[in-house]
């Protein structure tokens, strides 16, 4: 299955009460960063990066949670079961779910370092994905949207991990060169 058809499969469009309440997040948020980079509390940089945070974690809760029909309460307990049935039953399907949900913090990975305006620790970035995927994971349980599994928080985890230990080497490699422009 093509991510086109994960898409159109989970998700409806979005209401228009959808739309206003994460319009209306957005430009609270929005404008509480701008007051902090108008102030100088932080670097314009860190504001644009904390609202495309916030822009992309309302699209992943939207797409993950909040468009998804509800179904039945659904939960798989088991740790690494996808795996199993990876490795196991050699299931193609959960390999590229496994490797998509990798995939979807790895851009918030990106933001982190960003954000805080230094090299942070991948295993940082590992936890705060593990956390945004367990409120996620924790929704679709409450909500009746999708399939709570620990197997989700990991890939999320690790996928934000990668995004930062990227942005960290990208950041490194930046400021090096900045420091010898002639190299």
């Amino acid at each position: 299955m093509d991510i086109y058809q994960i898409w159109i499969t989970h998700n409806r469009p979005w209401s228009e009460k959808e739309i206003v309440f994460c319009l209306t997040i957005l430009l609270l948020c929005a404008f509480c960063v701008i007051k902090a980079a108008c102030t100088h509390k932080i670097k314009i940089r860190q504001a644009a990066a904390l609202i495309l945070l916030i822009v992309y974690l309302e699209i992943v809760f939207g797409s993950t949670v909040f468009t998804r029909t509800p179904t039945v309460r659904r939960y798989e307990l088991v740790p690494l079961w996808s795996w199993a049935e990876v490795l196991v039953h050699h299931s193609r399907d959960l390999l590229i779910e496994n490797l998509l949900n990798c995939v979807l913090l790895f851009p918030v990975g990106l933001l982190l370092p960003v954000i805080f305006d230094s090299g942070i620790r991948p295993s940082r970035a590992l936890l705060l994905g593990c956390i945004i995927s367990a409120s996620i994971e924790l929704c679709q349980l409450i909500f009746w949207r999708g399939l709570f599994e620990w197997d989700d928080m990991l890939h999320n985890g690790i996928g934000c991990a990668l995004g930062c230990l990227v942005m960290n080497v990208l950041i490194k490699y930046w400021r090096g060169r900045k420091k010898h422009p002639d190299g």
